[in-house]
């Protein structure tokens, strides 16, 4: 094997210990790197993303998480799992997916929330889980959809249900 050029070998050490540096700086609680922006909150990002789908889907999510808030005016928004819109209150409850030919909205604790109007329509046969796949022009029935709502709320409030470790960022 060869050995470095000399000056090459400085180069490459001065490289490091200027990317040591600012890691180092990155690392330290309380202190920001230079020119790094914010991170964006929870509802920031959740507003942002229906902003980005510029399509029917964005137009579903912000009517989606309307109803949410209007249901349950204390709702916290997080965000998890890389990109997910999760809405909890003692716990989490709903989370909503944009995916290529649905909105798809699922409960966390839907098996055990009454359905009476049968607005669930996948994860049917799972014991914990239930969601409502919404297609474009799928028209939703916002009274049950609210009642689900205040369901698990309800059932949140009521049982010993995990609480989320917070993404809120």
């Amino acid at each position: 094997m060869k050995a470095m050029p000399v000056k090459t070998a400085k180069k490459a050490a001065a490289k490091k210990t200027a990317a040591r540096r600012v890691a180092t700086k990155a690392a330290r609680p309380g202190k920001a790197v230079t020119g790094s922006p914010a991170p964006l909150s929870a509802s920031e990002r959740i507003t942002q993303m229906i902003a980005s789908l510029g399509d029917w889907r964005g137009e579903r999510l912000a009517g989606i998480r309307k109803l949410i808030h209007e249901a349950d005016p204390e709702v916290v928004e997080d965000w998890k799992w890389m990109g997910t819109p999760v809405w909890s209150h003692n716990g989490m409850y709903v989370l909503a997916n944009p995916l290529k030919a649905k909105v798809k909205i699922t409960f966390f604790h839907g098996a055990r929330l009454p359905d009476p109007k049968k607005i669930f329509n996948a994860g049917l046969d799972g014991g914990k889980w239930r969601a409502i796949d919404l297609r474009e022009g799928d028209k939703l029935d916002t009274t049950a959809f609210k009642a689900l709502l205040r369901a698990a709320v309800d059932y949140n409030t009521t049982h010993s249900v995990p609480k989320s470790k917070g993404s809120r960022a």
